[in-house]
């Protein structure tokens, strides 16, 4: 059996409630001492009364109920602007009214406070310097922060909706939720501190994974290490050097003097004063070298921070490559990009970067390519040689470490040192390709 609409109801009740009376009266009506018409205009009066109250009470009520219908469809589609009128505290309903625009300015407060603690939120994890991403029960990263989009060398619409399969962090969804791994990423690689927990959106389970690059900071740990040593040395040996050099100096201008008397050109001492002389001459000579070897080393405890301003990669790179004449440097010229750098230190980086490469081209009559690409919200400027690679590349960022005979083992670490104040990365590995080796700078825009 179909029920009845609410509706049906409350007009079939009102006119229930005003039956028994209209019934009564139309009988007293024509029971009565009437003429016909005064009859049929009075029947015609209390059925239309009847009727257009029965009627009224209806509409009254489900006006009343529509009303707070919409209202609440309103908050149900967030849309907290609409308020009841005319709502009063001395009636049921007004009571009412007065209740859903109460509960609607307080859902509206709600939302603006959950909106600003969403933007901050947001606003947080684009700017922390640390790689986040989360990932849906299918393992499908449905967030990630401008650090992760830097990591994976990516840009976000063609990062959400990979699998973590895809994107190489199938790892970290694995095992202990705290731990150290060694990645390997196209923005970067090297050792990472690895954090995941686990949320609940949507009903559905979802995993948190937060990644910390160890090898920066153990960089920079190391950095300050040896450049605090850098100045005790240098300090000490400064003070060591000076006066050494000095006696020796004066020393052997006594024995230059001494060498003009004709008696001792003559005499057994000459070949004596001659050795003394060669060997102030070498003590000397050393001396002058170890200071400017301090000297140089000092330059790395004394690099200033970069001033930012815009550089245009191409005559960055067309600039610095015409300095090196001793080998023939192909360039290939990549998109038009311009970054934010300190020009004066990105010349000196891949100043030293093109020299390396050119002393091993030297050894084997290679050349030296330079180039550059974009790759996402990064550039990488890229120096390849012919020459016969490096037996050790676990070294090359080491203090004092070198390769060259007459190398002071201090370029490549000034140039990851200039890289990383830039907030990019510098890396230098044998070509897998071909002999030789490929130095590859990464920069972001």
């Amino acid at each position: 059996m179909r029920r009845l609409s609410y509706e049906r109801r409350i007009q079939l009740l009102a006119l229930a409630a005003g039956l028994p009376g209209s019934f009564i009266a139309l009988i007293l009506l024509w029971t009565g001492s009437y003429s016909s018409g005064s009859a049929w205009t009075l029947t015609f009066l209390i059925l239309s009364l009847w009727l257009g109250f029965a009627l009224s009470l209806r509409h009254r009520v489900v006006f009343s109920l529509q009303t707070l219908s919409n209202l609440l469809a309103a908050m149900r589609e967030e849309d907290f602007s609409i308020r009841a009128r005319g709502a009063r505290p001395d009636d049921a309903m007004g009571e009412v009214m007065i209740e859903v625009n109460a509960l609607s300015a307080m859902l509206r407060e709600q939302r603006l406070g959950a909106l600003e603690a969403t933007g901050l939120l947001r606003t947080i994890i684009e700017e922390i310097d640390l790689a986040i991403f989360t990932f849906d029960h299918e393992a499908k990263l449905r967030l990630v922060n401008r650090a992760g989009e830097r990591l994976l060398g990516r840009p976000l619409e063609r990062l959400l909706g990979s699998t973590a399969v895809e994107l190489g962090l199938a790892g970290c969804l694995e095992g202990e939720s705290a731990r150290t791994m060694d990645l390997a990423f196209p923005g970067a690689s090297g050792r990472w501190s690895m954090r995941r927990g686990s949320f609940r959106q949507g009903g559905l389970p979802h995993q948190l994974v937060v990644l910390s690059d160890l090898s920066r900071t153990l960089r920079d740990e190391e950095r300050q290490a040896w450049q605090r040593l850098i100045r005790v040395l240098g300090h000490e040996l400064n003070n060591s050097l000076a006066p050494i050099q000095s006696v020796a100096q004066g020393l052997e201008s006594g024995l230059n003097a001494a060498n003009q008397l004709p008696e001792l050109q003559a005499g057994p001492a000459a070949p004596i004063l001659q050795d003394l002389q060669e060997g102030l001459a070498i003590i000397r000579s050393r001396t002058e070298a170890l200071g400017r070897f301090m000297a140089a080393y000092s330059r790395l405890a004394r690099l200033p921070k970069p001033k930012h301003l815009p550089v245009p990669v191409g005559d960055w790179v067309h600039r610095t490559a015409k300095l090196e004449t001793r080998v023939k440097v192909c360039i290939k010229d990549g998109p038009r990009a311009t970054i934010s750098a300190d020009v004066d230190q990105l010349e000196q980086l891949l100043i030293n970067l093109i020299r390396n490469a050119a002393d091993a081209a030297l050894e084997t009559h290679g050349g030296v390519q330079v180039g550059w690409s974009v790759q996402g919200s990064q550039v990488e400027v890229w120096v390849i040689d012919d020459g016969p690679g490096i037996p050790n590349t676990a070294n090359l960022f080491v203090p004092f470490f070198t390769t060259k005979p007459a190398g002071s083992g201090i370029g490549l670490v000034l140039s990851r040192q200039i890289a990383e104040a830039h907030g990019g990365q510098l890396t230098l590995e044998n070509r897998i390709d071909a002999r030789g080796c490929e130095a590859r700078l990464r920069l972001p825009f």
